[in-house]
């Protein structure tokens, strides 16, 4: 059950936010693979925002439950995986962060 956002500068030319959109999909394959969840769990987004012009334009936060197999070594491995996608994508360089959701209190209701 991954949500994902990617945050895109505001400055960005359109060309770039497309390609990341078009991205999606193999990102959504790699991550249900990898994390061994079905496509039905995801939520993706990708946002445009004003950032300050001396971080990363394009920033990803990958919100995961935790589970035995996702080991710290395992979800370091995706979000390489997840960085290399999207920067291949945008070609700009890109930061991803990772965080593990609370099971006993996270809630979603479809």
């Amino acid at each position: 059950m991954p949500n994902m956002k990617i945050y895109v500068d505001e400055t960005l030319p359109e060309a770039s936010v497309t390609s990341l959109k078009s991205a999606l999909l193999p990102i959504r394959e790699m991550l249900c693979v990898e994390l061994k969840v079905d496509t039905s769990g995801c939520q993706f987004a990708v946002l445009r925002v004003a950032g300050l012009s001396d971080q990363p334009q394009v920033n990803v936060e990958l919100m995961i439950l935790p589970k035995p197999d996702r080991t710290q070594e395992t979800i370091r491995d995706v979000c390489r995986k997840l960085r290399e996608m999207v920067a291949e994508a945008s070609g700009l360089r890109v930061a991803v962060r990772a965080a593990a959701l609370d099971p006993q209190t996270y809630i979603a209701l479809k």
